[in-house]
């Protein structure tokens, strides 16, 4: 069975071994952890390594694009290769297969779109999706990201992270406005999460696109922890907010599946 903190808690232990695979791999662990880009300082402090140690394996993480540096700050972040072995290993999983098919079920049953996000520092990256037959569509792919501050799946994410994690991405930089709807003060979006956090849903009330609205319920590991959002979205005329509500037990229920497909056969790894 993972633990806990392999599926979100930072990873802040020396390497067991003095391999170089060994420190390249918490040198990953470590930054697709953080909800931020970290420094070689910081690496080395909750690595307990040598900062010329973590300057070399960083170099050659880079090299390889596994890791990427922002020129402005001198910090990393996950690299394109990275995120792309990542997602490719989730669209391919058979638990991923599992989950797929529970997806397109709901939206047989509902008839709107339906998609899974998980949180990638300031914004959501779906890790799957299933698209509605309505000609009136959202049409975005698994691997899309979209911003976590006006999106129902990251609005949701987002109101189960530590306060101070939701405070390094709301105060990090000025949010967008994509609407006359869409919440830009940190403050007032903070209120709304502890909403959100309560009651156990998410809403996107045209947020991020007028006339389009969605609903999102968490998706749980088996210790309870938030991994992911399932989310529901449609033109507004015709799936309102009223009716998504009314709808939350049955998109819930839907996640519960899904979170128990991906851990299917922990006990055997």
């Amino acid at each position: 069975m993972r633990t806990k903190k392999q599926w979100g808690s930072r990873v802040t232990e020396k390497p067991e071994t003095n391999s170089a695979i060994q420190k390249a791999l918490s040198v990953l662990e470590l930054v697709t952890q953080e909800l931020r880009p970290l420094g070689i300082v910081d690496i080395s402090r909750d690595l307990d390594l040598p900062r010329q140690t973590v300057h070399r394996v960083i170099r050659q993480l880079e090299e390889l694009n596994l890791l990427r540096k922002d020129p402005g700050t001198e910090r990393y972040t996950a690299g394109g290769r990275l995120r792309a072995l990542a997602l490719n290993t989730i669209s391919s999983s058979q638990s991923t297969r599992a989950s797929h098919a529970i997806l397109q079920g709901l939206v047989d049953e509902e008839k709107e779109t339906c998609n899974v996000g998980m949180l990638d520092g300031h914004e959501i990256i779906y890790i799957d999706r299933v698209e509605c037959d309505w000609p009136l569509r959202v049409q975005l792919k698994a691997g899309s990201h979209v911003p976590a501050h006006c999106t129902a799946i990251g609005k949701l994410l987002l109101a189960y992270q530590p306060k101070d994690a939701r405070d390094r991405i709301l105060r990090a930089a000025p949010l967008r406005k994509f609407t006359k709807y869409t919440i830009t003060d940190p403050d007032q979006l903070e209120a709304g999460l502890e909403q959100i956090a309560a009651q156990g849903y998410s809403i996107n009330n045209q947020e991020d696109a007028i006339g389009l609205i969605a609903m999102a319920v968490p998706v749980r590991d088996p210790q309870g922890e938030v991994i992911a959002g399932l989310a529901v979205h449609a033109p507004e005329p015709r799936f309102p907010i009223s009716k998504a509500i009314e709808h939350v037990a049955t998109f819930q229920a839907a996640a519960d599946r899904i979170g128990q497909s991906i851990f299917e056969g922990d006990e055997k790894l």
